[in-house]
This record gives C-alpha cells, structure tokens and sequence, in this order.
C-alpha cells in the first residue's frame, strides 16, 4: 500500500514528504493509521545525527503517537481494526528475565533490539529499505508495529491528547510515580520545564508534593510550569544556593529532564542528606559527570529512567483516566496542531524552545 511519509535522508536536513510503500501487517503485527504524533526532542536528536538508534539512513521519525487500527496479521487477538489505540514505545513481551520480574521497560527478549533499531522491513522508498524510529516512525499516515505495542483506548478521547501520553507525558509522570515513588507532602524540584518537565511536574501533582520547584533558563517555560503546578519557579544561574533559599537543607527529590551532566549534578547537589535525584532527560553517550562524593556519603540517592519505568498496558490506561477525571492537564501541553507538510517547521519550533508541545495531525 502506498502512503505518504516524512523521510529523513540526510542528517542535519529538512526531512522529504515523499511517497512510500507499506507492507501488509505479519504475524503478530498491526497496521494503525497515524491521527497524531507529537514532535519530541528524541527526534531532532535522530535528525542531529546524536541518536544512538539511527544509524543508517533513510528514516522515518516520530513516535509519540494514536491512531486507528486498520488491520491485523495472524494471531492478533488484543485489537482489532478500528479501534483506537496509542502506540506505546515498549512492547513488553511478558516471558523474559526483566518482564517476569516486574521491569518491563527493561524488557530483554530477542526481538526488542531489532525493533529500536529500526524495526522488520515494512516500508521501501524506491526499492530501498526506510527505518522506523523504535520501531514505529509515525512521522506517516500508517504504521505497522507488534501487538504488544498497541493499547486500546476508548473512542470518545481526543487523538492529539492521547498520544503525548505515549512518551513526553509517560516518561515524566512516570519518574515521579514509578522511580522515584515520591510520597505526600515531598519537596521536588525539577529542572528543564520541556515537553518532558512539565509532566514530572504534573506527576509531583498527582503524587501531593507540597513543594514543587521548577527551575529552568526561560521565563516562558517556567510561566507554563507554574500553570501546571509548580509552587515555586527559579531561572536557574546555581541551582543549589537558590534551591536552599526556599527548602533549608535542600529537596526530598530532584528530578533533570535537560540531559545535561552538568545540570544532573547541580540537582543533585540540590537534594537533602538522603534526596534521590532521578535522571530524567535523555542524556549525550559517553559524556562523563563529575560528583562530590562526600554528597554522595550522605545518603543521597542518583538514580536513571527510560520511559519512566513504565508498564505500557498498566500505565497508559492509567494516565488516560487521570485525564478524564481532569486531574491531568494534557490539552495545556499542546501549543500548536500542524499537518505533516509542515513537519520541518514544527521542527523550527521545537528548536526554538517557544512550544511545549507540537503535534502533527493528520
């Protein structure tokens, strides 16, 4: 079947709107056409040639993303077509090591690595292979994905705010209510008030923090972060200084959605005797941190995520009922709604930091 897609073929450039070709769902595999995905900050990365999933080109980006099911290979039982569904980044397969022990995030059946780098041949531009990022690339009208990577949703919910829960919003409520289990009454900060911070803060809501502290280099980042939630706000020049003008002795919890190590130990170095800092923010491979150690003696606790530890089929459902019962702010997020022959501007802006979320619809 042919459809039209963003092809990336080069780094550091434009991605094409080209015509491609999609293969028919195979066992176990279902073909959803793409209503919305979200633009995340993993994919200018991919585009920036920092991915560590993108390797060969063509690709297609995108991976935040909802849509409706619109057929099924053999052995599909959880959907059927037309449902609505948002695709999840993992797709646990439920009997190794990792799923069996409860960390489906780590899952580590064969399949998985395959599927981050790429996924099966399913699409061809000219007879030549086009990737998919994490296996899914909804940068397109359709994409095909394995089953476990579907999780129906009712058809009375918005596509363009379901699928931010697939990653910016999972990864950061996740964090706060999977890692680091932060209890009633905590003090929290979060630095970077992205696509990602924004919903740490929300899950610092959903968790009763009393305390919560955004801290970021933009004063309009930090206006959404206080419409979010955020008690207190800091343009952020020495984290731990400022931190301990509002929080003597320093925060239960930090939280870095930037990335950066240097701002991961300012964070950290935020926190009280016995605080957890969570890395959040998809950080640069191989780029070392430099810690006091004497910090670390006292208790304190640094701790990673991906994709907030999250259960795909436990999580997504979950998020989805906070938004129901309005105890999660999924519209606020979107700052603009863009087709896909506007993917290269919707890119500029993300660039730009002057939108918390953009979402291509289609």
């Amino acid at each position: 079947m042919l459809m039209r897609a963003a092809v990336l073929t080069a780094f550091h450039a434009p991605m094409e709107i080209r015509e491609v070709e999609i293969a028919d769902p195979g066992p176990g595999e279902v073909r959803v056409q793409i209503k919305a995905s979200g633009v995340c900050g993993s994919d200018l990365k991919a585009i920036d040639g920092k991915s560590p999933v993108v390797a060969k080109l063509p690709y297609i980006l995108g991976h935040e993303s909802s849509g409706v099911v619109e057929s099924t290979g053999p052995g599909v039982t959880a959907v059927e077509p037309g449902d609505h569904v948002i695709i999840a980044m993992n797709g646990p397969c439920g009997r190794c090591r990792s799923c069996t022990a409860g960390r489906f995030h780590l899952c580590s059946d064969p399949g998985r690595l395959p599927t981050i780098m790429g996924g099966l041949p399913r699409i061809a531009l000219s007879g030549e292979q086009v990737r998919r990022f994490i296996g899914i690339g909804s940068f397109a009208e359709y994409a095909v994905v394995p089953e476990p990577m579907c999780v129906k949703i009712a058809k009375s919910l918005p596509f363009d705010a379901m699928c931010l829960l697939a990653c910016g919003v999972i990864t950061g409520v996740g964090a706060v209510l999977n890692v680091a289990q932060v209890p009633p009454g905590a003090a929290v900060l979060v630095v970077g008030c992205g696509g990602v911070g924004l919903n740490v803060i929300q899950g610092a809501v959903l968790a009763g923090a009393t305390t919560i502290i955004a801290a970021d280099v933009a004063d309009q980042k930090l206006k959404q972060a206080e419409r979010l939630g955020a008690t207190h706000t800091l343009l952020a020049t020495d984290l731990p200084h400022q931190v301990a003008d509002l929080v003597k002795g320093g925060v239960d919890y930090a939280f870095d959605a930037t990335g950066a190590p240097g701002v991961l130990a300012q964070a950290f170095a935020s926190t009280q005797p016995g605080g957890t800092t969570v890395m959040v923010g998809s950080p640069p491979a191989g780029h070392p941190m430099t810690l006091d150690t004497g910090l670390l003696f006292a208790s304190r606790r640094l701790m990673g995520t991906q994709g907030g530890d999250s259960s795909p089929g436990r999580d997504l459902p979950m998020l989805a009922a906070q938004y129901v019962r309005g105890r999660l702010d999924l519209d606020a997020l979107i700052t603009e709604r863009l087709p896909l022959d506007q993917l290269n501007e919707a890119v500029h802006h993300v660039r730009q930091g002057t939108v918390a979320r953009t979402v291509i619809t289609f």
